[in-house]
């Protein structure tokens, strides 16, 4: 075959398998192979005989430069240095070759950093976003193998994590269905990634699962009621290094009614199994909003309640629940304050009520206003003791969106948290006396390369 054949794609192709962590196998050849061949030669195309009657092959590239600065909190225990200011860009290419009978997708990604407390200019991660084969078994029925991202529903408990540079994808095996109804069911597992890749720039290496099971179904009623569900069940190996495994399940899913201007959805799921330090999992989530759109402007008021544990639960019981593979940012703010659950919240629950304003100024810019309220479910400990009160904050966040020509998107947000006392307790912020900000302008620009459709 050409693609074989040719230096340049046989260059190409060691390129990103050593980038992809792929071996170089019999399995991965052909299917790079099948990958590349519509762009060097569309004249072997014609010559081959394919089981379809069009075929379609597309190029985009995304570059997203966002500078951001923050002071006065902490994501993590390890943050020692503020005021912070640094920048990081995400340069993508997607190319997606497409016939009646198969999808072939490939979206490799460099990461760049600057300003980092170690070197000015540095590589965050040089890696592959979504790579994966889709054969169509049937008109309404096929599977999608590889590495690919998974958004289910509203995003919170699976997300592709748009907002991050890196993103998130799992890799293995989808098959999915749509006719009347839409349902998939993936099967995941993960491999050690964090030995070859730097877990805050990969989309892969943060899992620490070793299985992943997930089934999800979508149904549109006649009488304007969506009914969603998902349930996922996630194996872990033992800290220890033995080969036990243990198992955390997820069941639940979201009612959504719609009417002219109206909408109103709850969200719920139940959590049980295990967790890492041996014990019993009981714990729930549960995500009542309702929104008004009056053509111009959108009015969003509603609440999340993760569930923790109070001072009478048993040592054995865990009632905190992990909101799996979602985004927080979405619903908790920009600010990030809470996205690693039991951790952020030392075991305590969360409540958060939100109300978001989206205004639509024009075709070409619209404004956002976000405001939150934080409470743990259950009061804090202290040296033993409980303290009086759960109240946590007030965040605050304010962003403006200008699209001014086609392919290019300019997103400038500010944002602060008026912290509580007993934010400091969660190693969140140094000093509830100050405070924290943060603030950020992204450009993302997506030009299409090329679209070609032959027949």
């Amino acid at each position: 075959m050409f693609a074989q054949r040719n230096p340049i794609f046989q260059y190409l192709l060691k390129l990103f398998i050593s980038v992809s962590g792929l071996s170089l196998t019999k399995s991965v050849v052909p299917f790079l192979a099948a990958l590349a061949i519509p762009a060097f030669l569309s004249k072997d195309l014609k010559a081959q005989s394919i089981d379809s009657t069009r075929r379609e092959l597309t190029i985009d590239f995304e570059v997203r430069p966002r500078a951001e600065y923050r002071d006065h909190f902490m994501w993590t225990p390890a943050d020692t240095v503020m005021p912070d200011l640094y920048v990081t860009q995400r340069n993508r290419l997607s190319i997606t070759y497409k016939t009646d009978r198969l999808r072939l997708h490939a979206s490799p990604q460099e990461i760049h950093v600057w300003g980092d407390s170690k070197h000015f200019s540095s590589i965050g991660s040089l890696n592959f976003f979504e790579l994966y084969a889709e054969p169509v078994i049937t008109r309404h029925f096929s599977i999608r193998a590889g590495r690919q991202a998974l958004s289910l529903d509203n995003g919170r408990i699976f997300s592709a994590a748009p907002w991050g540079q890196q993103s998130r994808a799992h890799e293995g095996i989808r098959f999915l269905y749509k006719r009347k109804w839409e349902t998939d069911l993936t099967i995941a597992f993960t491999r050690p990634y964090a030995k070859h890749f730097e877990p805050a720039y990969s989309p892969v290496a943060s899992h620490t699962y070793k299985y992943l099971l997930v089934h999800h179904l979508k149904h549109q009623f006649a009488n304007q009621v969506t009914l969603t569900t998902i349930n996922a069940v996630d194996v872990f190996r033992r800290v220890n290094g033995d080969r036990r495994y243990y198992q955390r399940i997820t069941n639940g899913g979201r009612l959504e009614y719609t009417r002219n201007w109206f909408y109103a959805t709850v969200n719920a799921y139940y959590q049980y199994g295990q967790n890492a330090a041996a014990r019993k999992v009981r714990a729930y989530y549960i995500q009542p909003e309702i929104s008004a759109n009056t053509g111009k402007t959108v009015f969003r008021l509603g609440a999340e309640i993760l569930s923790g544990n109070k001072s009478t639960t048993p040592k054995e019981i865990s009632a905190s629940f992990v909101p799996l593979y979602g985004v927080a940012w979405k619903f908790m703010g920009n600010m990030n304050l809470f996205t690693k659950f039991p951790a952020d919240v030392n075991e305590k629950g969360l409540i958060n009520p939100y109300l978001f304003v989206i205004y639509q100024a024009g075709k070409k810019l619209s404004l956002r206003g976000d405001a939150h309220l934080f409470y743990s479910q259950y009061p804090l400990l202290t040296e033993g003791m409980e303290i009086d009160g759960t109240y946590l904050g007030f965040e605050s966040d304010l962003s403006l969106n200008y699209k001014p020509i086609k392919g290019i998107e300019i997103i400038y947000g500010l944002s602060f948290t008026i912290a509580d006392k007993r934010m400091e307790l969660l190693g969140k912020v140094p000093d509830s006396g100050q405070v924290p900000v943060w603030s950020y302008l992204m450009v993302s620009y997506t030009p299409r390369l090329l679209a070609r459709k032959w027949p």
